[in-house]
Parts: C-alpha cells; sequence; structure tokens
C-alpha cells in the first residue's frame, strides 16, 4: 500500500518498501521544501509527479548511474567537442537552464517540471545545493543540465538541447568536471538509450544505496563550484 506523507515532519518510508509496480513509486504527500528533498537524495529518493498528481516519490530498481571516469565519448562527439563551437560554463544560467527543461517537457508532453517543482530547485540553487552546466553558442544558450550536489555525489534532474548534442556536451563537461574532484557518481535515475550511450549503466538500489551512504557525507572538493553566481 503506497504510504502518504503529512507536511511535516520529514520522514521516509525504507526505500525497499518501493513498489514493483509502477517501478519505484515510494510514496506520496510531503513538501518540496529543501528539507524534505534534501532528505529525498540522501536516501535515494526523488521527485517525480504529473499533471493532476500528488507530490509522489520514487527510489527505481534497478537505478542507472553514469561513473564520471566512464563517460563514453564516440568519435563524432569528441569532433563536436573539438569543432562544434561549444562552450561550456558551471552556474552562470541556472534559472534558464531549468525554464528551458520546463519547456523540452512541456513540448513532448511531459509536465513535472512545473512552476512549484521550478521554484524548489531554484530555492536549492540559492542554498548552494542545486548546480547547471549551460552550453552555449554563438552565445546563445543551446543546451544544458541540472541537479543536486550531495558530499561526492550529483543526482541529475534534467537536460535540454537546442541543437546536436548540446545536452551531451553538458553531460561530457560535468563528468569530467567530477572526476577531476574525486566524485562517486551521477545518479541518472532511470534507464534511457539516451544515457546508456553516454556510458551509464544500471546497478542495483542496495549497490546505489551503498554508494550513498560512502558519498553525500564526504566534503565537497574546494572551488568545485562557483562561489557566487556571476
Amino acid at each position: 500500500m503506497l504510504r502518504w506523507l503529512p507536511p511535516a515532519p520529514v520522514d521516509f518510508p525504507d526505500v525497499d518498501q518501493a513498489l514493483d509496480e509502477p517501478n519505484g513509486l515510494l510514496a506520496a504527500g510531503g513538501a518540496l521544501t529543501p528539507e524534505w528533498l534534501l532528505a529525498a537524495y540522501r536516501r535515494g529518493i526523488f521527485p517525480w509527479y504529473g499533471e493532476g498528481d500528488p507530490l509522489l516519490w520514487w527510489s527505481p530498481a534497478p537505478r542507472m548511474v553514469l561513473f564520471p571516469s566512464e563517460i563514453r565519448v564516440r568519435r563524432s562527439l569528441a569532433k563536436r567537442l573539438r569543432n562544434g563551437g561549444f562552450t561550456t560554463t558551471i552556474d552562470h544560467a541556472f534559472a534558464e537552464v531549468i525554464e528551458a527543461c520546463a519547456a523540452e517537457r512541456a513540448d513532448s508532453g511531459g509536465t513535472w517540471i512545473d512552476a512549484e517543482m521550478t521554484h524548489a530547485y531554484r530555492r536549492l540553487h540559492a542554498l548552494g545545493h542545486a548546480h547547471s552546466v549551460e552550453t552555449w553558442r554563438h552565445g546563445e544558450l543551446v543546451g544544458g543540465l541540472y541537479g543536486i550536489a550531495l558530499g561526492q555525489a550529483f543526482f541529475g534532474e534534467s537536460m535540454f538541447s537546442r541543437c546536436a548534442d548540446a545536452s551531451k556536451v553538458a553531460l561530457v563537461t560535468l563528468a569530467r568536471h567530477l572526476e577531476t574532484h574525486c566524485f562517486q557518481l551521477i545518479d541518472c535515475q532511470m534507464h534511457t538509450a539516451h544515457l546508456a550511450s553516454m556510458g551509464a549503466r544500471q546497478i542495483a538500489r542496495e549497490t546505489f544505496i551503498d554508494y550513498l551512504e560512502k558519498s553525500v557525507d564526504q566534503p565537497t572538493p574546494a572551488g568545485l563550484w562557483p562561489s557566487e553566481p556571476p
């Protein structure tokens, strides 16, 4: 039976209570506050819901992850990285990235990045927990991604692309940046062919939780994120 959570206190069930169908559905209710969101990510849980749904929390099994050292850059992408006219930044345009992700989802029939969700993650960004990678071309924002960083784990939330390979460029930038700073993993949540092509793979939920227990309480390396927005 699905557990309904009150607005307070923060109190998630164990992830092993998540449903098999739909895969990973754990609970409903709670709130999209920093306290709820940070507690969720620390436990391997994330929010995801559609228009008209209550706030739903998920912890699917298996879990899709990308180990930064395993990022796969195919020859065509490597050429685009060298000669495609792209530049990348970190935390230069968080609000624009999340709005672009929301718009792309809406255009494809998805609605889960609504105004409440956008506000919640912009608040996490202001608190130093949510971060973005931006891909630029000829001075225009053409791709990017955003997610949450805790300790030495990054929890990817969404990405967008307005031209070929722009989101891939952002992901490669993130993976290389995190590898340099000894991050253990990037949580990709659910399997997609796009992520698999970039080197992400599925691991058991129990293994994923083990990684989190070893990484989220580690100190974040100095200089990993810009000290303040530009």
